[in-house]
């Protein structure tokens, strides 16, 4: 069989084999066709409970194993996915209706992630300190222990690998709970390359399933630090029962993103630039940019422009042929995009162009007209649609840029000087002058603020080491101190 045929995990679940899950099997749906590709196991919160204790006695000796080991690891399953980025690739396209250059960007992600992670290993992990004391006195990061990494559905390989790699790369074990709906791109994918690179057993854990799995990997016992990228809603709730557990969540949620166009801003550039940030893989992604905020010198030829680029842009199967925009990726998410476009024209918005779709296929929307009470601009949408509004003044686009509990991501188009004004002026986890809001890389530390999550928790030494290490003060004189009683 090849690394990645599916009768390697047909109707299975991982635990370092692959092994049947306690709630049977579930069939993974493309959402382009309808067909099924495949089937998985499903696993339930007993199998989740076994995992976690599987998980803690092989991490022990993970732990303990010298730096180069765990590296070499890290390294073979980098190149596991860039000898087989095309199989990955295609798992990416026709099970999360990605086009194909998304789908390559996750692949090579992937491996980056890894080579990242590996030279995390040699990092310093540490500081001396000075003591009063006659010893020295040390403060040295050790691993966490169980990490648990639940993964969405719009960027699966690429939103858990980077939980996953840095955290088994600094000696810790991880419970892999995917968005049920890409749980082969988003896990038996992972599974697959790290059990071929040699991960000892026990270490990564392939869980499938439901919100009740979900609970149950983050309550685990052993589980002492929780991933998760998702809605700002599912983030509260992990958030609060971390809380009450004394346990750390690292939570990267929701946004709604102001791209600011600034006058004298080249129009051209500015719009492929602002068609980018709306409507790269459906507008799914929590970096879309979900508020056009554009200087009214320009506003009506910017709307203009978009909307043509918009009517322009071919939506289709991305796994038959050329396609900007794949499908939605069911159809409760189609009805929650439709239902905010609809509401947003009803409450007095000018459909510039789309607003329609055929099956799962929605076309790339924008929106004139709008007021920041609309709910297609107050609200996340998650979908290919851009609400476009007016700004006069600096103190304006500033106003309506921080007018969100949101604070994920910033975009800036036009002149640096003006643009870095209002970049100080704004709260946001990542800010970008000259560029949409869609952005990153494997060492860069990501994350947002407010509803957006709780900072910058993912990517690069300093974060993932801070992530998924706990810091221990350690001491050493020459002799038994003395003491008076």
């Amino acid at each position: 069989m090849t690394l990645l045929d599916p009768a390697h995990w047909t109707g299975k679940i991982f635990n370092g084999t692959w092994a049947t899950g306690s709630a049977g099997t579930y069939d993974v749906i493309e959402p382009a066709t309808g067909h099924t590709l495949t089937t998985l196991g499903q696993a339930t919160p007993a199998d989740a409970a076994r995992a976690a204790a599987t998980a803690a006695r092989a991490q022990r000796d993970w732990a303990a194993r010298p730096y180069d080991e765990r590296a070499a690891v890290l390294r073979r399953a980098a190149a596991l996915f860039e000898h087989h980025a095309a199989d990955v690739q295609n798992w990416i396209v026709r099970e999360s209706g990605s086009i194909p250059p998304k789908a390559e960007l996750e692949a090579r992600f992937a491996a980056a992630l890894c080579h990242e992670a590996a030279a995390l290993t040699s990092h310093p992990q540490g500081h001396v300190l000075p003591s009063a004391q006659p010893r020295w006195s040390l403060a040295r990061r050790r691993p966490a222990g169980v990490v648990a990494v639940i993964a969405p559905f719009n960027f699966p390989l690429i939103l858990a690998m980077r939980s996953v790699a840095p955290a088994l790369a600094l000696g810790n074990a991880v419970l892999l709970k995917p968005d049920p709906r890409t749980a082969v791109c988003g896990g038996a994918v992972i599974a697959r390359v790290f059990q071929e690179a040699g991960l000892p057993e026990g270490l990564l854990h392939l869980l499938p399933g439901g919100a009740d799995v979900g609970e149950a990997v983050i309550t685990a016992p052993e589980v002492r630090v929780v991933s998760f990228t998702g809605s700002t809603a599912a983030g509260r709730r992990i958030g609060e029962t971390c809380g009450r557990l004394l346990k750390r969540a690292h939570l990267e949620l929701g946004g709604n993103n102001a791209l600011i166009v600034l006058p004298g801003a080249d129009l051209d550039r500015a719009v492929s630039a602002a068609a980018w940030g709306s409507f790269l893989h459906q507008g799914q992604i929590c970096m879309t940019t979900g508020r056009h905020l554009v200087h009214h010198s320009v506003h009506d030829a910017y709307v203009d422009a978009l909307a043509a680029k918009a009517d322009a842009l071919p939506v289709g199967d991305p796994a038959t042929g050329p396609a900007a925009l794949g499908p939605i990726i069911d159809h409760r998410q189609l009805a929650h995009i439709d239902a905010l476009v609809r509401d947003t024209v009803a409450a007095g918005a000018r459909l510039a162009a789309g607003g329609t779709h055929d099956g799962l296929f929605y076309r790339p929307t924008v929106l004139a007209g709008v007021t920041p009470a609309m709910p297609a601009y107050a609200q996340e949408v998650f979908g290919p649609v851009a609400p476009v509004v007016p700004f006069t003044t600096t103190e304006e686009a500033v106003a309506l840029a921080a007018d969100t509990p949101y604070g994920l991501s910033l975009g800036i188009l036009g002149d640096v000087g003006e643009a870095m004004r209002i970049a100080d002026a704004v709260p946001t986890g990542l800010l970008h002058i000259n560029d949409q809001t869609v952005n990153d890389e494997p060492i860069v530390p990501f994350g947002g603020l407010g509803d957006s999550g709780n900072g910058s928790r993912f990517g690069g030494p300093d974060a993932n080491i801070e992530a998924f290490t706990e810091t221990q003060w350690l001491t050493v004189r020459p002799d038994i101190a003395p003491h008076p009683f």
